[in-house]
């Protein structure tokens, strides 16, 4: 009986170890499989972040750009502000001359009183931000007081009007005879800055910088000459 025994465990260990054996191998199983699940979630995980930097990096590069675009935006309305300024002082000063005893009077046998006046209710609506009917007042002016001493100004202001009310073509015009006429007019390098802004209205990117080139050559020392420079990234 003694003998009977060891005979029997002998039998049991092989069962046992087999048992061990395959379970030991589902276990090692379920441990790559986890593993590998582990590896993907990392992996994905580790693609997310780098998505998400590349996001992070456009993003930040565009808000620097759009920044840069507000501080040239800004500055070219302070520039605008600052010339419509001077604009209004030149105006003053010519309707003061007009007034003073023995001061030049227009060319044009019209009333002086009433030329200024519609001069400046053209402009009164295009402060309003009535483009078109500023634009239709200025060229009406242009057309009744064809000798006035203000029609470098109403083209350049008709041209201004044109561009607001994306009538492109007819700004270019009023720009293009500012230039053609009166070169040497305080409204001159102003309005080769309004003939580029037109130029790249109308998708010509090349004319415009041609323009903006010729202005800063042309007109070096004025406000539009630095607003050109800005433009086109020289100093």
């Amino acid at each position: 009986m003694k003998r009977l025994v060891p005979l029997a465990a002998l039998l049991i260990l092989p069962t046992v170890a087999s048992a061990q054996l395959f379970g030991g191998g589902e276990t090692q199983r379920q441990l790559d499989a986890l593993r590998e699940n582990v590896n993907q979630r990392l992996e994905a995980s580790s693609r997310a972040q780098l998505e998400l930097s590349s996001q992070n990096e456009l993003l930040r590069a565009e808000v620097a750009r759009l920044r840069g675009q507000i501080e040239v935006l800004m500055h070219e309305v302070e520039s605008l502000k600052q010339r419509q300024k001077d604009f209004y002082v030149d105006l003053d000063d010519r309707l003061r001359r007009l007034e003073a005893p023995g001061g030049a009077a227009p060319q044009s046998a019209a009333d002086p009183a009433a030329e200024s006046a519609e001069y400046e209710g053209a402009l009164n609506l295009l402060k309003a931000g009535q483009y078109r009917e500023a634009l239709a007042a200025l060229n009406a002016f242009i057309a009744k007081y064809t000798q006035s001493s203000f029609l470098p100004g109403a083209h350049f202001w008709a041209g201004n009007a044109a561009l607001q009310a994306k009538e492109v073509a007819a700004a270019s015009n009023h720009f293009n005879t500012v230039l053609a006429r009166w070169p040497a007019d305080t409204v001159a390098p102003d309005a080769m800055l309004g003939l580029a802004n037109s130029q790249q209205a109308l998708g010509d990117a090349k004319a415009a910088q041609r323009t903006l080139q010729a202005l800063v050559e042309r007109y070096p020392e004025s406000t539009a000459a630095k607003t050109a420079r800005q433009r086109l990234g020289i100093r």
